[in-house]
């Protein structure tokens, strides 16, 4: 099933089931689907509270997460579509601060379903026009957009008139489909490709709120903003912001900031954190004072990004003392991100699971040093590299001497157990192994 969707209310999987024999079963890029089927259901898309639009290669959906907890935190309300989900569907859409309920799921999956007929919709198409018709339905004070897959021709792209969109860090990931010969797209590097495809959001007169890329990469994303008449805002030119002193320092045209650090485990969640505040200072729609830019650093959470399993099934495997985090991590970015911070930490014992179109080698290399043990395990449901595969990479490019296999998360953690002293486990490489943890431990994300 696409994205490995499946639900415990027989009605919402019903139009899973429904979804499943509709869809072409694969990812399509491309608006036309997408627009025909928002028009067939009244275009929801043109009557969304005040958009916010995210791209980006790693840490979009955490930017995201900051967008929600600042918004919250001055009191006001969002609507939030993310991908993908880890343990549930209906983590993919937030209706005003809560997650879709089943009944309105099923209800809104029928109706769009219904209108879909013929039109060979992806799932992401239909779980998007899902989202729109929820939001335009219910009152909320601004709307929280994560693109799914590049940008350019992101079901999400048909959003005509956003408030802020934002570009998170640029890497590859995708590439079979982000790096695709197209007619009318110029030859180029694949991270220049790249950058293209995920500016492909910038709107007319609206800002484009920006990371620092290399060079080429900011002049692809410069011509991007301007081809689209956007207001570009690029960090280092117009914005910035460093953490040092245990803060995050943030400054813009209209002053500076001293704000907490987030909570959010990973220094890396400084820079996404920083995009979230210039996107909600570089607009004008609602107005987020800085007590709740403050307090967001504080509350945001974003499951399975260097995330603390807490007490649980999985957790109490392992004896006293251990402590597992838990990242979805799965590009060679991401593997920079976790190395940087582990970097002061003592070694950690990785429990490994990767899609089949991922580079491992690249994923794991950033922290390879740090890798006391390597158990690699299969992600049940989805094309993978075999545990094998995994440990011969390990094996034979990173020279990690202590690499074992497992049958699932389990077995490998009672391997760990079998050590009979405290641990420190870091479980990565997939989304949708950080699910399974999840559902394993009873920690499903609310």
């Amino acid at each position: 099933m696409p994205d490995h969707a499946t639900s415990t209310d027989p009605a919402v999987q019903a139009q899973l089931d429904r979804l499943t024999m509709l869809s072409p079963g694969k990812d399509v890029l491309g608006l036309e689907r997408i627009a025909t089927l928002l028009d067939r259901l009244g275009n929801p898309h043109h009557h969304l509270p005040p958009v916010f639009h995210v791209s980006g290669t790693n840490g979009k959906g955490s930017t995201c997460a900051f967008l929600r907890g600042a918004i919250e935190a001055a009191g006001l309300t969002a609507h939030v579509y993310s991908s993908p989900h880890l343990v549930r569907f209906n983590e993919r859409i937030r209706i005003a601060g809560q997650l879709i309920d089943d009944a309105s799921l099923s209800a809104l999956l029928s109706e769009v379903l219904d209108h879909a007929e013929g039109l060979e919709a992806s799932f992401f198409e239909v779980t998007t026009a899902v989202a729109f018709c929820a939001f335009a339905r219910t009152m909320a004070d601004a709307c929280i957009i994560e693109v799914g897959l590049g940008g350019r021709l992101d079901a999400t792209n048909v959003l005509a008139e956003p408030v802020a969109c934002g570009i998170a860090s640029l890497g590859l990931d995708h590439e079979a489909f982000l790096l695709a010969a197209e007619d009318g797209v110029p030859d180029m590097p694949p991270l220049d490709r790249i950058a293209f495809e995920k500016a492909g959001i910038a709107k007319a007169s609206a800002p484009l709120v920006t990371q620092k890329y290399s060079a080429s990469m900011a002049k692809t994303v410069a011509d991007q903003a301007s081809l689209h008449k956007a207001i570009l805002h690029a960090r280092g030119e117009g914005w910035d912001a460093a953490a040092y002193d245990g803060r995050l320092h943030y400054s813009d045209a209209k002053g500076k900031l001293t704000l907490p650090l987030p909570r959010m485990a990973g220094t890396h969640q400084a820079d996404n954190a920083a995009l979230a505040v210039a996107m909600l200072r570089h607009q004008t729609a609602i107005h987020i004072p800085e007590a709740a830019l403050a307090a967001a650093m504080e509350w945001t959470r974003w499951p399975a990004r260097m995330q603390t399993l807490t007490a649980g099934p999985l957790t109490n495997l392992l004896p006293d003392g251990s402590q597992i985090w838990l990242d979805g991590g799965h590009n060679p970015d991401a593997g920079a991100a976790i190395a940087k911070t582990l970097e002061n930490g003592a070694s950690v014992h990785v429990i490994l699971g990767m899609l089949k179109n991922k580079d491992a080698l690249g994923f794991l290399t950033p922290f390879a040093p740090k890798i006391a043990t390597l158990t690699a395990v299969p992600i049940q449901g989805h094309e993978h590299h075999t545990p094998g595969e995994l440990c011969g990479i390990a094996r034979a490019n990173l020279h990690i001497a202590d690499v074992r296999q497992a049958r699932d998360i389990v077995t490998a953690l009672e391997l760990m157990a079998g050590q009979q002293a405290p641990a420190n486990i870091l479980i990565c490489g997939s989304l949708y192994l950080a699910g399974e943890v999840l559902r394993q431990n009873d920690q499903v994300p609310d």
